[in-house]
């Protein structure tokens, strides 16, 4: 990044909701509950992003929406302006670990 303004609204969203083990598919769980975990917070997923060298914003004042007592996002990117990826190991947001 350039040190410009980043336009973050076209980055790609996870809400902690999505990977959440305590909640059922219905709910906004997005993964299998054996591949996802409990309870887990915006700061952690930005963690996670940090350490798998993706750039990221962690929005804490966004609910999700249909649960609005759920509070926070995190806004990640995978691909570089160029089209380039920025961790070449993750291709698409359907990253499958080890």
């Amino acid at each position: 990044m350039d040190g410009g303004p980043l336009n973050i609204k076209k980055w790609n969203i996870i809400y902690p909701i999505y990977i959440n083990s305590k909640k059922t598919i219905a709910e906004g769980r997005r993964i299998s509950a054996s591949k996802s975990c409990e309870n887990p917070t915006c700061i952690e997923i930005g963690d996670c992003c940090k350490h798998l060298k993706l750039p990221c914003a962690i929005e804490l004042d966004k609910a999700y929406p249909r649960d609005f007592m759920q509070r926070g996002r995190v806004r990640f990117l995978l691909k570089k302006e160029d089209g380039s990826l920025y961790n070449p190991s993750i291709s698409s947001s359907n990253y499958q670990y080890q």
